[in-house]
């Protein structure tokens, strides 16, 4: 595609210097690599909506063969009572019959659970009940220390 090989880079690298100065060539290597940032960021957004579009298309291709192989499946292999499965009696299609009575069914007993020694906790009321806090000994004073002003002798000096 666009090839540029390390002499040619190396001579236009020389001709800016020459041509724009040290001074100004930070500025204007910023300025072109703004630039080209944008430019590549135009041409990946291009490429892949691009590749979308193909891989849309693929799909409506791939789609299209597939509705055309199953209609020549089921052409070939039309479905036969044979190969069909009974339905039970009294049962339609999709839904409840509307002739049928509606079926009941009854209410489950629950029995107590039986009683054990341990007392099981649910682990909600574990999470929300507040952790006991230990007691503190109360501390033991000490005979207050003298400052450290008193200990260091003072460096100024005296009025004559």
């Amino acid at each position: 595609m666009f090839d540029v090989a390390p002499t040619e880079l190396l001579l236009i690298a020389a001709v800016a210097l020459v041509v724009i100065g040290p001074k100004d060539l930070p500025k204007a290597m910023r300025f072109v690599g703004y630039w080209v940032g944008k430019a590549r960021g135009v041409a990946r957004q291009f490429r892949s909506g691009f590749d979308s579009m193909v891989r849309e298309a693929e799909l409506q291709d791939m789609e299209k063969r597939w509705a055309a192989e199953n209609e020549r499946i089921m052409r070939e292999h039309p479905p036969t009572a044979q190969h069909m499965l009974p339905m039970p009696a009294g049962e339609t299609g999709g839904g409840a019959s509307e002739d049928a009575p509606p079926v009941t069914v009854e209410m489950p007993v629950v029995a107590p659970a039986p009683a054990t020694d341990v007392a099981l906790v649910p682990a909600t009321d574990v999470a929300l009940a507040p952790a006991p806090r230990a007691k503190r000994a109360p501390a033991k004073t000490a005979a207050p220390r003298a400052s450290s002003a008193a200990k260091t002798p003072s460096k100024a000096k005296p009025k004559p």
